[in-house]
């Protein structure tokens, strides 16, 4: 059995180009196999109120596309009528939703190690979820724990 190193823990720069789902799967991975722990659990944490993190289907594209547009309909931009109660507007009218689409996400996940690899199913896929409009450079936390 290897030991686990006290802190095993990294970034990782994510850029996007608008809404929707991008993996990264592959990346947190190749992580977790470079630092050799057999056993262990990865906790991931984005850095930003205003994306999440999300483990889904990374077989069919259209399920991210669904999801995305499903999560436009639930919580339109400020400027919608539904939205009208919003106080938060200084940084655009796509920057309160994003706060709210985060809320009901999740910002960090826990995933279990084992065998050198993520014991992730055969179709899940690891996403950071983008809810701004606008370019953005994401940090997401790696940290491995035994």
């Amino acid at each position: 059995m290897i030991k686990v190193p006290a802190m095993a823990q990294t970034i990782l720069s994510i850029d996007t180009h608008g809404p929707g789902l991008y993996e990264f799967t592959d990346r947190a991975n190749a992580y977790v196999q470079r630092t050799a722990v057999e056993t262990g659990l990865l906790t991931i944490f984005v850095r930003h109120t205003s994306a999440s993190l999300v483990i889904q289907e990374n077989a069919d594209p259209d399920v991210r596309a669904d999801l995305a547009q499903f999560f436009a309909r639930l919580v339109p931009p400020a400027d919608d009528l539904s939205m009208a109660y919003l106080e938060h507007r200084v940084e655009g009218v796509d920057d309160m939703p994003a706060h709210i689409k985060a809320a009901l996400t999740a910002t960090s996940l826990s995933i279990p190690i084992g065998r050198d690899r993520l014991m992730l199913g055969r179709w899940q896929g690891i996403y950071l979820f983008e809810h701004r409009r606008q370019p953005h450079r994401r940090e997401v936390v790696l940290h491995i724990g035994a």
